[in-house]
């Protein structure tokens, strides 16, 4: 395998299972040295570590709460001083996603989401820009959804925080491109992950049924999407929505 990444390290939040443990593995295996954020499971941490490590993937997990803007300074010192200069980050951390009609939110249910999906990703970006921009090499990925097109009812908090995150993908890409910094967002349809186990066979059949190829995809897919963005092959794409979802949202 080639391994265009050989020379560039790779912050992912959120990367010690689910899609974040699939997009570790896809940039270790091009050679990238993986940084996996975590929150709090640290023997779910070592495990993805050891799992990863065990295919010859340099990697290291960090623990920090990426909404707190000195945390975030932090683990990027804590990661430059293992790896050296940050060069990709993806984020891709979430929290709790509960469904709540309209009269049951609150103003916190909304602020809740934009933690992960505004708040962090500004932090993470004002702890890393002054190196990439030093280098004139980045790359922003943001995991975004499919839901933004679909609308899904009782999800207004977590819809809403997700289109934020495509606006500030858009404004930042205008912003960093004269910097050799490409930001992008990817836009997954619903894989399932270890937070589905519970989910009924029903409700996968139902979603499945408006697929138009039939089928939903695996964690690997959007492993390999962050792969080809973080790489030298994208350098001319930015600011762009990606969805990787089995053609969900053609109509």
């Amino acid at each position: 395998m080639e391994h265009p990444l050989s020379d560039k390290v790779a912050l992912i939040t959120g990367g010690t299972r689910g899609l974040g443990k699939a997009m570790a593995r896809a940039l270790g295996a091009r050679g990238a040295r993986v940084a996996l954020n975590y929150a709090h499971d640290h023997r779910q941490a070592e495990h993805t570590v050891d799992w990863l490590q065990d295919d010859g993937i340099t990697a290291r997990s960090f623990c920090s709460d990426i909404t707190n803007e000195a945390s975030c300074q932090d683990l990027v010192v804590r990661i430059e001083n293992t790896f050296g200069p940050v060069d990709i980050v993806v984020n891709n951390a979430t929290g709790p996603q509960p469904f709540k009609n309209i009269e049951q939110q609150n103003w916190d249910d909304y602020l809740d989401q934009m933690n992960y999906f505004v708040k962090a990703p500004l932090f993470l970006a004002q702890a890393t820009l002054a190196s990439m921009k030093s280098r004139r090499w980045g790359r922003i990925i943001n995991i975004g959804s499919e839901v933004v097109e679909l609308g899904n009812p009782e999800f207004g908090h977590y819809v809403s925080a997700k289109a934020a995150m495509l606006g500030l993908t858009r404004s930042w890409a205008h912003e960093l491109g004269p910097f050799g910094i490409t930001c992008n967002l990817i836009a997954p349809g619903w894989i399932p992950v270890e937070r589905h186990s519970r989910v009924p066979d029903e409700d996968k059949e139902k979603y499945i049924s408006g697929v138009p190829l039939g089928f939903q995809g695996s964690p690997g897919d959007i492993g390999e999407m962050v792969a080809f963005l973080s790489s030298g092959s994208a350098g001319f794409i930015t600011g762009q929505k990606i969805a990787v979802n089995g053609g969900n949202t053609l109509l």
